[in-house]
């Protein structure tokens, strides 16, 4: 695997690409609420220090003015409020819910929340290159995100905060409701349905599906999506530089047309394609039988061409070992890898560090002033004032908090667990495998540089 950073991440950007980059922060430093006149007068200005201002309603419509910018590095006229051909999720009006119902802090937290051990600049890139550089669409993109993650599905303070320890104690609850939710949630952790595991050969983390464990109807719409979003998240946490995709096997083994659920496949493809962008390295659709063919015409047909691009069809272990190689394939799809999914229990006491609020507190207040000064050396970075090294080195720092934040802010995993995911940040995709297959990830974001481990 080449540790060269891929073009268009940080470190590897083009100097019409570092100046859309440049152009995305500060369009959204300013629905954040972060102030460029105030950087000009040597402050730092965030909207939370603006709330009380008889002003507030000014800057809230300064926010909707950025409708009627156009990109300056870009060759489309599109308006922020006009979704075009990228607004096939419904994203413009995400965008515009999100504008009207959130305070600019809110959203700016729920992006800090979402960056998590991710260089800043790469989450942003993300959303670039899925909109093919244009500022507007990405913007738009990522801000619908930000509302998705913290006002619909709840991601980091419910799905990824409580987890499989939470998900155990509701199926004990007397409320029935409840319960359901929990027993859904874990049956689907227990049977194996999707589970991460090992690396492909360009070293991105690898997700299989059992599509034959699932029966349309046995676990409710929230609980299939809670775990989708749950699965997605986990694997984002496994991604280092220069990887930052993960592949999808799709294990089609004993398919049958009672194993097809469309509402999660259409839940899914949305993940992937409206807040999930750039995260699909490769899905591979292994021993599909004859009658799945009517069914991939209709999903294909759903599918982005790009991500369509990215789907791929292996019959047999020779096949799909041109993307994983054989002694990194389980002995249950027909490769030489000695492994077998086992669900292993939540531990009582494995998330007590959160309840260290004291500790917690102090890990964030070291967060929130990292955050600032990222976000002061970014206004100097846009206005020429810095070459962008601080912000780089600021990315590292931040890196390094978030892994001591961690365990006081997500719940542990079957992955910590397992010793897949271990303390700060470093990754081992094979826990207990001696020789080449073993692979041991340190955590942090690149620091600019050309080669990167």
């Amino acid at each position: 695997m080449s540790s060269k950073q891929p073009p268009g991440r940080p470190g590897n950007l083009t100097a019409d690409q570092e100046a859309k980059l440049k152009d995305m922060w500060s369009a959204v430093l300013e629905v954040f609420g972060v102030s460029h006149e105030a950087h000009a007068n040597g402050t730092s200005t965030t909207a939370s220090d603006t709330t009380a201002s008889p002003d507030a309603k000014k800057k809230k419509k300064g926010r909707l003015s950025l409708f009627g910018k156009k990109d300056k590095h870009s060759d489309s006229d599109g308006d922020l409020a006009d979704g075009g051909d990228n607004d096939k999720h419904g994203q413009t009006k995400e965008f515009q819910q999100a504008i009207a119902s959130q305070s600019p802090e809110s959203l700016r937290e729920a992006f800090w929340a979402m960056s998590k051990h991710d260089h800043p600049d790469a989450l942003l890139l993300r959303f670039l290159r899925a909109r093919k550089w244009d500022v507007q669409a990405a913007l738009v993109m990522m801000v619908s995100t930000m509302h998705w993650r913290s006002m619909q599905m709840h991601v980091d303070d419910d799905i990824m905060k409580n987890g499989e320890g939470e998900a155990l104690r509701e199926t004990k609850s007397s409320n029935a409701a409840e319960k359901k939710e929990g027993d859904d949630f874990m049956a689907q952790l227990r049977m194996g349905k999707s589970f991460l595991h090992g690396t492909d050969k360009d070293g991105r983390p690898c997700c299989y599906v059992r599509v034959r464990l699932h029966k349309q109807g046995e676990q409710s719409e929230r609980s299939l999506e809670r775990f989708t979003v749950y699965t997605i998240e986990t694997a984002r946490m496994m991604l280092r530089p220069p990887v930052d995709t993960a592949t999808i096997v799709f294990d089609m083994t004993d398919f049958a047309l009672a194993n097809m659920d469309y509402t999660p496949v259409k839940f899914m493809i949305k993940c992937f394609e409206a807040n999930y962008p750039e995260s699909l390295g490769s899905v591979l659709v292994y021993k599909s039988p004859w009658v799945f063919q009517s069914v991939w015409r209709i999903i294909k047909g759903w599918l982005d061409p790009v991500v369509a691009s990215k789907v791929h069809f292996a019959s047999n272990v020779d096949e799909l070992k041109e993307w994983i190689p054989r002694d990194r394939i389980p002995k249950e799809l027909g490769g030489d890898e000695d492994f077998t999914y086992k669900y292993a229990e939540p531990i009582e006491g494995e998330n007590r560090q959160m309840e260290d609020t004291a500790s917690r507190d102090k890990i964030q207040a070291e967060r929130t002033e990292l955050v600032k000064s990222y976000e002061s050396e970014t206004l100097a970075w846009i206005h020429g004032e810095d070459a962008g090294q601080g912000r780089n080195r600021l990315a590292e720092r931040l890196a390094e908090n978030y892994w001591k934040f961690d365990p006081f802010i997500r719940a542990r995993s079957l992955y910590d667990r397992t010793g897949v995911m271990q303390q700060e940040g470093k990754m081992n995709f094979y826990p207990g495998t001696q020789g080449a297959a073993a692979t041991s990830n340190s955590g942090g974001p690149p620091a600019g540089g050309d080669d990167l481990d």
